[in-house]
């Protein structure tokens, strides 16, 4: 079982650089009448981890609040019958990726192969940006976006899965690692703001990049960012979906600036082949210099525009919410202070069930600590599903 495990992990971490077949009460009337309803598209049997995964795709938003219709994916263990109950359900917000075909309706489910372990059903929505709708730029860590459309994504699968037959005893967790840690904790946000009658048992949340415009100052003061790619998306995504308009030329150096449109909007490559390409971890070897000075006009109003999603302020989370917030210390990827500030916000807002795990894990060049983060993250996360559910952890 630990060998089985740990190719697991390995697989992880790897996907992160990183046989099928065939087989609806109105939510929201408005927006079905405008985009069309929930249905499932297709379904893709995976036999390695005996786990049926059902693409579907539902009514949401965009990430100017207009309607659309977006994908996802339900998986289920094949130790889920229909007349059973499955353990619970997660909701699972997947991290950064980059080309069309690692999101999880094109086929990257590397952690609902695990879930499915835990006769659990997994719902993973693509996020704006991928799956149904790949040709748009991608909504990169706009966390009310991808928060709307991980919500919506849980209550269109719920009630396919409700039609389909299954049913799961009420338990919800919510879960993501690094750009899918900060969907996580927006769920967290979106829910408690917008819907009281979703009630999530336990968040587990991995250093995420929760404080956007802190993150930013801390790659200005060092200049060294772990993932390059992660900086620039984050970049053209506020200056897309807050229409700062403002010019390529004007973010952007060579030999980045005359490649964007390769690099990142082509959706061909992955993360870790874009930092290749990209080829220096300085970020002042692709950051024009007017975004290297926060006295200018510009780099200000990106700044209002990151502060505008900002996780760590200007919100009323619920006291009885249970998170787990994780963080390697040796990450250079998403600086800590991120989850440390995000803390220091839930506890003052009164939040008693916050656990705080941030320490060395170490890192190398074969694996840095962002990456690294993953391995003790995953496995605590478990722990404490399986605590939650009473059952033993099929992973330690």
């Amino acid at each position: 079982m630990k060998t089985v495990c740990k190719s697991i992990l390995i697989a992880l971490v790897l996907s992160w650089f990183g046989s099928s077949c065939t087989h609806e009460d109105d939510l929201y009337p408005t927006v079905e009448e405008a985009v069309g309803p929930t249905h499932i598209t297709d379904s893709v049997y995976h036999g390695d981890a005996k786990m049926m995964a059902y693409n579907f795709v539902y009514p949401s938003q965009d990430p100017f609040g207009q309607p659309v219709m977006l994908s996802g994916t339900i998986t289920i263990s094949d130790s889920v019958k229909r007349h059973d109950q499955a353990q619970g359900l997660i909701l699972y917000n997947h991290y950064t990726i980059y080309q069309a075909d690692q999101c999880p309706s094109r086929g990257e489910l590397t952690m609902q192969k695990l879930f499915a372990k835990g006769k659990l059903i997994t719902i993973s929505p693509d996020y704006y940006g991928f799956g149904r709708t790949e040709d748009a730029h991608q909504a990169y860590c706009i966390s009310r976006a991808n928060a709307q459309s991980s919500v919506d994504a849980l209550i269109a699968a719920k009630r396919l899965l409700d039609s389909m037959g299954f049913s799961w005893d009420n338990y919800l967790f919510n879960t993501g690692y690094s750009q899918g840690a900060q969907t996580t904790i927006g769920v967290v946000r979106l829910v408690d703001e917008k819907y009281p009658d979703i009630d999530i048992t336990y968040t587990f949340a991995g250093a995420g990049p929760y404080d956007i415009p802190e993150t930013y100052h801390q790659f200005l003061s060092s200049s060294i960012s772990g993932m390059p790619s992660t900086v620039i998306s984050v970049l053209l995504s506020y200056n897309e979906f807050y229409q700062l308009n403002v010019p390529f030329d004007q973010m952007f150096i060579e030999p980045l600036l005359s490649n964007i449109d390769n690099w990142i909007f082509s959706k061909q490559y992955t993360r870790e082949e874009i930092d290749a390409m990209i080829g220096s971890l300085n970020i002042t070897d692709y950051i024009a210099p007017t975004l290297m000075d926060t006295s200018i006009a510009i780099s200000q109003r990106l700044f209002a525009a990151m502060d505008d999603d900002n996780l760590c302020k200007g919100w009323s989370p619920s006291k009885d919410q249970k998170i787990f917030l994780f963080h390697n210390t040796q990450d250079i990827t998403v600086p800590v202070a991120t989850t440390s500030n995000l803390h220091h916000f839930l506890t003052n807002q009164g939040l008693n069930n916050v656990i705080l795990d941030t320490a060395d894990y170490g890192g190398s060049e074969f694996l840095p600590a962002h990456e690294t983060g993953a391995f003790p993250f995953l496995i605590r996360s478990i722990e404490l599903m399986c605590t939650t559910l009473g059952i033993t952890p099929w992973i330690s």
